[in-house]
């Protein structure tokens, strides 16, 4: 005891603001469960693995350790497994994790000869027992905002429940016999709870459902709730109410009291329909779902270096999927695994390596690519948990902090930027430079003249041509089979349903496809005119990503998933999508820098008739005065479609006199609009002109030098940059062919929720990787891909 003694000053108890990390090793992915269990340092309140904890000796000096070891418990028989009736892990009617229980073991280690002393005991100083007991009963940091569910989210009271206004029109609805008003649906029918309508749902993106005669009732009323008929019950908590406005199935606490307003005695009524959260499960069991995720297929499961699975953090997949892609690439291998080891990148992380960047990715690198954590030990292996990875990677990111499905493409690029700020000044080391490429831009107007702009990209988004559909001829006769089925038929079967197959070469012909832009304003003819556009690529990256725009708004702003098969080749060759840049005989459209007094009637008093037409329809005053403003009070319309697309706009609530007074530099509207058809934001292209004293080339060249300011469109006064010199020094190029990667696919009706999957082409085969689930594909989904990957063939 009295070696413990010596080093009490070197033991701190935790304050509730500590984040303590128990469950597992900070620098490798080594937990209690690991054979060595971890050393939790009561100082920093790091965990170590066995093999680490020493490092972190040396490092510190901390010499004591709270040593958390769990043993499993043996298990009798086995447990049944339950039908699942909710999308969610670990809870009551969910999908049973079938987790087995761990019996937890402790004891106090003094390094650097790993003393061993007894806890609980009371022998041991008061301040080591009131840190160890402050440490065993927090709430671990990896795990805090963790939930095992994929829905997790309970249903929120909606906003317009309590205060619901019911017409009193006569209306008593019958408990059975419902029909669509508009239609002949019998099926997926809604109660609208303002008025008594009843009418069918939406139509789905794979033409099930209703036809949408629900929605359009909100539209032309604005009533606000609906229940669906069919899932009305004794729980009323499990009824179905969805709020229009709030687009989300909401909870109401005077259902019963809305119901029986229309005579409705729900204590009477029996659940005959799926609710959408059980229906969706039940669309996850799909075609789509089935084909994506190889369900019952015979898949061989792998083990090794290369074949590590993702444990599922909950709506975690969207990460996962990205992060085996990403870690599959040379330049991530190379820099986080190969180029790197664990103990440098400790060495080299801040005080707590648990938030430090480079040092999780090492860690994530080493754990998925060692094959340290994929032993072949059991039938199937559990995964890493890549909870320290996620939380340091969503600092900046509220979204993917939270445990709600995301957008995979978005994820994609949020994780290339934050790597790329940790490698600021040491580019030649910076893995995502190899998904980097330059992409031109040609705008000719109806005088003959061209304007070029230069813009970097890391990935090739793709419109997905229904035109050219190659099976035209089937989709005709399905669309025929589909109307001459009545409504009371059964829906059509997978087998039956023909979907759209386009070629990857017609949407990458679509990319280099001339476009209109209209109202262009020519600096040639002084005015506006539509113009041509045309794109190319100036460089060709060694990674290739396309992302195909499956999803895509219909008219009422309604977002749609297009149910389409794309043919995508092996191997692709986009030679000719290269620019050929300025050519011989070409007249570059001129600059034009308008006299103050012109640059001055730009700045406009707002139409008092446009803005009171705004604040009628429930827009704020000073926003309505701003659209007018913005749009030179061309119409409502206009002001109307400026002000939803800036309602995000950070300074949108400024006093309306910063626009008439702004005492800062004026730039040139013809400036401004030339930068804003190629495709810059008008904030981004204002503060760009600022900075480059009005010049175009200039304002182009700042944009690209400053992408973490310009995004940010913070203020205007920034330092003026000169050139794009240091982005064309990293950005690789080479020849135009590729060959298949990876692709990484989605099941769901939105990007924001259902499924990711990942496959990877690794030693000459197709791998599944979905989750934890790591095995050798049998059918892999080549043509239901979200997001291709392609792999520069060199030589």
């Amino acid at each position: 005891m009295e070696l413990i003694r010596s080093h009490l000053s070197r033991v701190r108890i935790p304050e509730p603001t500590n984040r303590i990390y128990k469950s597992e090793c900070c620098v490798s992915f080594d937990t209690p469960r690991s054979e060595g269990g971890v050393y939790v340092d009561l100082n920093s309140f790091l965990a170590f693995g066995k093999e680490y904890v020493s490092w972190n000796y040396e490092k510190t000096g901390n010499p004591v350790y709270l040593h958390i070891r769990q043993m499993k418990k043996p298990v009798s028989e086995d447990r049944p497994l339950k039908k699942p009736t909710l999308l969610a892990i670990g809870v009551e009617g969910g999908f049973d994790n079938q987790e087995p229980e761990y019996e937890e073991f402790h004891q106090i280690v003094l390094l650097p000869d790993y003393v061993t002393l007894p806890f609980p005991s009371v022998e041991l100083p008061e301040k080591v027992r009131l840190s160890v007991d402050a440490v065993l009963l927090s709430e671990g940091a990896e795990w805090k905002e963790q939930l095992a569910s994929w829905t997790a989210e309970k249903k929120q009271t909606s906003a317009y429940a309590l205060n619901l206004h019911q017409i009193d029109n006569g209306i008593i609805i019958p408990p059975s016999g419902w029909k669509c008003s508009k239609c002949d649906k019998t099926d997926n029918l809604w109660l609208n709870l303002t008025d008594g309508a009843i009418l069918c749902g939406r139509r789905n993106w794979d033409g099930s459902g209703g036809n949408n005669h629900a929605m359009e009732h909100f539209q032309e009323t604005k009533f606000p709730l609906a229940v669906k008929l069919g899932t009305i019950s004794t729980d009323l908590e499990k009824t179905d109410v969805f709020s229009y406005p709030e687009d989300d199935t909401v909870g109401d606490p005077l259902l019963a009291q809305h119901l029986a307003f229309f005579g409705i005695d729900f204590s009477s009524l029996q659940k005959t329909e799926m609710t959408t959260a059980e229906k969706e499960l039940d669309q996850n069991m799909n075609f789509d779902w089935n084909r994506i995720q190889e369900s019952g297929q015979e898949l061989e499961p792998l083990f090794g270096p290369g074949y590590t699975g993702l444990v599922n953090l909950g709506n975690s997949c969207y990460m996962a999927s990205i992060v085996q892609v990403v870690f599959s690439t040379t330049s991530f291998i190379s820099r986080y695994y190969k180029e790197q080891s664990l103990r440098s990148a400790f060495e080299l992380a801040s005080a707590d390596p648990a938030l430090d960047l480079n040092m999780q990715l090492t860690k994530l690198g080493h754990g998925l690519l060692s094959g340290k954590w994929s032993l072949r030990t059991a039938e199937k292996q559990e995964g890493i948990p890549p909870c320290m990875f996620k939380s340091v990677i969503a600092a900046t990111h509220p979204e993917f902090s939270s445990t709600r499905q995301q957008d995979a493409l978005e994820f994609f690029l949020h994780l290339l930027d934050r790597v790329e700020q940790i490698h600021a000044g040491k580019p030649e080391s910076d893995p995502t430079k190899s998904f980097k490429f330059f992409i031109q831009e040609r705008i000719q107007c109806p005088s003959g003249k061209v304007a070029y702009n230069k813009r970097v990209d890391c990935i090739l988004s793709l419109n997905i041509p229904l035109t050219e559909a190659i099976n035209r001829e089937q989709l005709e006769a399905y669309n025929k089979l589909k109307a001459d089925k009545s409504p009371i038929q059964k829906e059509l079967t997978d087998n039956e349903i023909v979907r759209p197959r386009v070629p990857l070469e017609a949407c990458l012909a679509n990319f280099s496809a001339p476009e209109e832009i209209l109202d262009f304003y020519s600096t040639a003819l002084n005015a506006k005119t539509t113009a041509i556009k045309t794109a190319g690529l100036i460089t060709f990256p060694d990674y290739l990503v396309l992302h195909m725009r499956k999803f895509v708004l219909e008219e009422g702003w309604v977002p749609k998933k297009l149910d389409v098969y794309v043919d995508v080749p092996d191997i692709i060759d986009i030679t000719h999508m290269r620019s050929k840049g300025v050519q011989p005989g070409e007249e570059l459209l001129p600059e034009k820098v308008s006299s103050i007094d012109d640059i001055k009637q730009a700045h406009i008093l707002p139409d008092e008739d446009i803005v009171a037409h705004l604040v009628a329809m429930g827009f704020n005053h000073i926003h309505s005065q701003k659209a007018a403003i913005k749009t030179s009070n061309t119409g409502v319309e206009e002001a109307m479609n400026w002000l939803l697309s800036h309602l995000d706009d950070p300074d949108l609530e400024d006093p309306i006199h910063d626009i008439l007074e702004d005492s800062s530099p004026l730039v040139d509207e013809a400036s401004v609009e030339m930068l804003i058809s190629f495709g810059f934001e008008e904030m981004v292209a204002r503060k760009a002109l600022k900075a480059s004293g009005g010049n175009i080339e200039k304002a182009t060249d700042w944009i690209f030098s400053h992408p973490e300011t310009a995004s940010n469109s913070m203020d205007t006064d920034v330092p003026t940059s000169n050139s794009t010199q240091a982005l064309d020094s990293v950005v690789p190029d080479g020849n135009g062919r590729y060959k298949l990667l990876a692709l990484v696919s989605h099941i769901g009706t939105s990007t924001h929720c259902g499924h990711y999957v990942a496959h990877i082409r690794k030693d000459g085969r197709w791998i599944i990787f979905n989750d934890n689930k790591v095995g050798a594909s049998v059918d892999p989904p080549i043509d239901m891909g979200y997001l291709y990957f392609f792999e520069r063939i060199e030589g």
